[in-house]
């Protein structure tokens, strides 16, 4: 069972959750519970409101960053329980509050049961939900000197047993991209559409293309899910045939080399149909999640712990379909990010009545620590 300490956290985090980019009160809660368990180092403002707990040992050995995220979605939270978020229209749907809790958990047990070698640090990133804070992280000079040899990481996963550990062979998550298709063409009078240039049949048949490209079958390498969330043409005005157009999409591959041959051809496709339709067009790419790719001798030590703690356990063979930026460590260090089942009646997550599971906190907790005693009790 874990700490009433810990829980409290939790319950504390949940209540008080910060959007992605402004999450400095969030920090400041994780700083000061941190404190009280002396870690050799509180570094700030890392990759913008990010924070690190650094323990250091006195023999030389491997350094193991632990990653959680900091930031909470735009969603109004629709549970009554006493620890319900206090910020109208923002609340921890994702369960970083419960991610953030079982690393801090660590700090507990490093103050507790310090080892004889190597480092640990305990990262907080910011800007998880918006694809920024990895990258943001991976270069700043505050963690880079740092010097880490490995980076884990773990994401409560709804709808799979409880405690039940999910090892993906083949990276944890999908490479997820997502594009705003601006259209131009010539406003006219509604009762005159042949003097102007209405977007509206090039939006059509660039939906209808686009839609040719979906793959999906999880197993096929060409995996890939196009999927359009937002379509805006004009205004409520009509005697007024329109000029321009959005469409907003997100796009899903297993891979950064399937979704480069997806860009290019959804950028052949939208050349090709605003030439036939003399509509001007700008592509705006946002929000990239680069797949979180897996390092093999990284999924063995998650593998030993799943084993030693007593866990059921899977082996994976394809990533989950959501974005997460985790994969921006993945391409620069040996990393690992496993999946813990919070529970087959549990919400899905970014539902707005989804809340982690408070007996969760033990088991990455478990988990964790035995991924720390593997790394650097072989020196």
């Amino acid at each position: 069972m874990m700490d009433k300490d810990i829980l409290e956290l939790r319950h504390r985090l949940h209540a008080n959750p910060d959007l992605s980019n402004h999450e400095d009160k969030t920090a400041a809660i994780i700083k000061d519970f941190i404190a009280s368990f002396r870690p050799t180092e509180i570094i700030e403002g890392i990759g913008g409101c990010g924070l690190a707990a650094v323990y250091r040992f006195s023999e030389k050995g491997p350094t193991i960053t632990l990653r959680c995220e900091l930031d909470a979605l735009p969603i109004k939270e629709s549970n009554s329980f006493a620890h319900k978020s206090t910020k109208t229209g923002v609340s921890h749907k994702c369960g970083h509050d419960g991610h953030m809790a079982i690393v801090a958990s660590i700090a507990k047990w490093l103050n507790q049961n310090p080892l004889k070698n190597g480092t640990v640090i305990l990262l907080f990133q910011p800007a998880e939900e918006t694809g920024e804070g990895a990258k943001r992280i991976i270069e700043d000079e505050k963690f880079n000197n740092l010097n880490t040899d490995f980076v884990f990481a773990l994401h409560n996963i709804p709808k799979k047993p409880k405690h039940h550990i999910i090892i993906p062979k083949k990276g944890f998550s999908a490479e997820v991209l997502s594009v705003i298709i601006k259209l131009q063409g010539k406003e006219s009078h509604a009762s005159e559409p042949e003097n102007g240039i209405n977007p509206s049949l090039g939006i059509s048949k660039i939906i209808h293309q686009l839609s040719s490209f979906n793959i999906v079958e999880p197993s096929d390498t060409n995996f890939a899910i196009l999927t359009p969330v937002h379509i805006n043409m004009g205004q409520k005005s009509y005697g007024i045939s329109p000029a321009h157009g959005e469409l907003h999409y997100t796009l899903r591959t297993w891979n950064t080399a399937t979704m480069d041959k997806l860009k290019a051809n959804l950028e052949h496709v939208v050349q090709t149909i605003c030439r036939q339709h003399l509509l001007q067009y700008d592509l705006e790419w946002l929000e990239h999640f680069p797949a979180s790719e897996v390092d093999k001798s990284c999924n063995a030590i998650v593998k030993k712990a799943a084993i030693v703690n007593g866990f059921t356990f899977e082996d994976k063979n394809t990533p989950f379909k959501f974005g997460e930026d985790f994969g921006w460590f993945s391409k620069t260090y040996k990393s690992a990010m496993f999946g813990v089942g919070a529970g087959m009646s549990t919400p899905a997550l970014h539902n707005a009545d989804y809340d982690f599971p408070d007996n969760l906190l033990a088991t990455g907790f478990s988990m964790f620590k035995s991924i720390i005693l593997n790394i650097l009790e072989k020196k």
